[in-house]
């Protein structure tokens, strides 16, 4: 279930009313005629099922309320109540497949935010990357795989061509890009400073190195993974389940790539570098790929949940 808290000015009450009453899902209506201040109007609380919640909330913003208003939404944690029970059996589908799509722009737009954070976590990350690379430790290429914070900016480009938002579109390439340009150039020093003080050895990059050698080395199966990992992270965001997307962060090579490009041009293996680049923009293709398809057909299925015409059951008064 999600909650929200409506201001509406005092003259619209009534038709807002009239909105949350009819729409299918919706439940422990409250009004507080007077209550808000900035800005003046009545506070309006109500419940609804996720299911509802996309189609409710679109037309809360066609009525404008969200210019001259306010709209608030909060996911409910625990809900006992036969009344919230009985509006998520109304309304049709599940709640597990509801897509919020305001939401799930508006946690994009602030994970592909190009910060001091997620340019530090993803340099950290690559700098991790780079010690497993050059030790052949898988260990360290899992750890800096869950560090790098590089799929936020990836959904928000999958959610801005789906949504046709091209200032996240270019909000999340210009993250995606700059950072990585960024933590490369600077493993790339930190790889120089660890062979100066003889703690990376350039020999070990010609080594057959058989737990990383698949980081410079792209195929078919690494596309494969981006793809099956781009579906994966998309529905976990658009589910709310956030806990698979550490999944997928150890699923897919893209900081092991880059770390593994930046230090292999610190100690001029070329060849490396580019298998490495490679593998790098593979992944990155195959998860906005997968992104981008999931994310239509979620909106396809949805379009054609909102367009059905379920009538409100009447409810007693028990």
């Amino acid at each position: 279930m999600l909650h929200l808290r409506l201001i509406v000015p005092a003259d619209r009450t009534e038709e807002v009313l009239h909105l949350l009453e009819s729409t299918v899902g919706t439940t422990h209506l409250a009004v507080l005629s007077g209550a808000a201040r900035d800005p003046k109007g009545d506070v309006v609380l109500c419940d609804v099922a996720r299911e509802a919640g996309d189609g409710l909330l679109a037309q809360l913003r066609a009525m404008g309320l969200d210019k001259t208003g306010s709209i608030a939404i909060e996911n409910i944690d625990l809900s006992l109540s036969r009344r919230a029970d009985r509006a998520e059996e109304e309304a049709p589908g599940e709640g597990a497949d509801a897509v919020l799509w305001e939401s799930l722009t508006d946690a994009t737009h602030e994970e592909s935010t190009l910060s001091v954070t997620y340019l530090a976590f993803l340099t950290i990350a690559t700098m991790i990357a780079a010690c497993g690379v050059v030790l052949d430790n898988a260990i360290l290429i899992v750890g800096a795989m869950a560090v790098g914070p590089e799929f936020g900016p990836l959904a928000g480009i999958c959610t801005a061509l789906v949504q046709r938002a091209p200032r996240l579109a270019w909000r999340s390439t210009l993250a995606l890009a700059v950072g990585f340009a960024v933590a490369m150039t600077l493993t790339v020093g930190f790889a120089l400073f660890m062979d100066a003080v003889g703690l990376f050895d350039g020999k070990a990059l010609q080594a057959p190195r058989p737990n990383t050698n698949f980081i410079y080395r792209p195929d078919w199966f690494s596309f494969v993974v981006a793809v099956l990992a781009g579906i994966a992270g998309v529905l976990s965001l658009t589910s709310a389940k956030s806990g698979a997307l550490v999944g997928v962060a150890i699923s897919v090579t893209t900081v092991p790539a880059a770390a593994n490009a930046a230090v292999a041009l610190s100690f001029g293996q070329y060849g490396q570098a580019r298998g490495s680049s490679e593998q790098l923009l593979l992944n990155l293709a195959g998860i906005v790929l997968a992104g981008v398809a999931t994310l239509l057909a979620q909106k396809a299925l949805w379009s054609g949940q909102r367009r059905r015409k379920v009538p409100r059951p009447e409810r007693s008064s028990a």
